[in-house]
């Protein structure tokens, strides 16, 4: 073989290898979702030996600043598992929340620390990412529902740039609670009504950065729909998804994602799916749900159309834009990964 053929030959079988290689590191499948929010789905990503790390509900995950992904469940053998981006299980630790359920990261900089609501023991924890609890927030007797413990039931937090934090008392009274860096009152705003200031199951809260001025974004899981509202408490609009029972808001780059527990009601059982809003608050994917389409501006009821999902019950964005969904009373499966298409 002459020299100029070798070389033509060689550049070929290069170029297949490195095509098969990339082709071969691709995940398989069917693809979910709508425009170009379309994505494959590993159902076995975080799955791991149930003897030794069991999951019950697996309720939230976050992603920490050494890029490991976070999850809560509430299983007290093991309240907390941490994984990398690839599944494996790089540690656990809690055993004293029964009722956890929401899960926040602070991120300052120097250290991350964790906010977790348990809706059995009707407290707020912040913690460091090794368990140790730093502060207890107790039900605050000086907002008048509060009176008796068992109506304080938070569901989420959120937490500010400076430390200040939102609690979102979901099941409990409706109230959004808002507490300085040190865990004193500062403001309570919500609570159950018919007004569209009001709440009904505030399940979920987080803080939007996308424009200049931050605002807040609350759940209104009973009406389909989230509420976003100044720092201070003001209603400033209403995000109509019909047909939606969302969980927390969650806002990566431009983009809202929630899991969606139940659809087109709350009546109906195992019928969940992940849905994704732009900038705009339009809803541009249904990943496991019916593809979004507005009729006059108003958008057509949505509903889950595949059986990818039960009861999704957050949804995780990492920073590669791979997503994490963590299931409600979904057989104790572990959290499942979706990466873009």
């Amino acid at each position: 073989m002459n020299r100029k053929k070798f070389i033509q030959t060689s550049a070929v079988a290069g170029a297949s290898f490195f095509i098969t290689k990339d082709l071969l590191a691709k995940p398989k499948g069917p693809v979910y979702g709508h425009n170009d929010k379309k994505y494959f789905l590993d159902t076995k990503w975080g799955t791991l030996n149930t003897d030794k790390t069991p999951v019950n509900d697996c309720h939230e995950m976050v992603q920490d600043s050494k890029g490991h992904i976070i999850l809560l469940t509430n299983e007290t053998k093991n309240n907390i598992i941490i994984y990398n981006k690839s599944g494996k299980l790089k540690g656990s630790w809690g055993t004293e929340f029964p009722g956890a359920h929401g899960l926040s990261i602070q991120k300052t900089g120097k250290e991350d620390f964790l906010f977790i609501t348990d809706t059995n023991r009707h407290q707020v924890y912040k913690t460091t990412m090794d368990g140790k609890i730093l502060f207890t927030i107790d039900p605050p007797a000086e907002v008048g529902p509060y009176a008796t413990k068992d109506k304080f039931v938070p569901t989420e937090t959120a937490v500010l740039d400076n430390g200040e934090f939102y609690i979102a008392d979901g099941y409990g009274a409706q109230y959004i609670l808002h507490y300085d860096a040190n865990g004193k009152l500062k403001n309570a705003f919500g609570g159950r009504g018919e007004g569209e200031q009001y709440l009904d199951n505030a399940h979920g809260i987080c803080i939007d950065y996308r424009n200049a001025t931050p605002t807040l974004i609350v759940t209104d899981r009973n009406r389909a729909c989230f509420k976003r509202f100044s720092l201070d408490g003001k209603l400033l609009e209403v995000i109509h998804v019909p047909g939606a029972g969302v969980c927390r808001p969650v806002i990566s780059g431009d983009y809202l994602y929630a899991a969606v527990l139940r659809s087109p009601n709350m009546g109906v059982e195992a019928s969940g799916f992940i849905t994704i809003l732009n900038k705009e608050n339009k809803v541009v994917s249904n990943i496991g749900g019916s593809e979004p389409v507005y009729t006059n501006g108003k958008l057509n009821t949505l509903q889950q159309t595949e059986k990818i999902f039960a009861h999704p019950h957050d949804v995780c964005v990492d920073d590669e834009g791979s997503l994490y969904v963590a299931q409600w009373a979904s057989g104790k499966v572990y959290p499942y990964k979706l990466t873009q298409a």
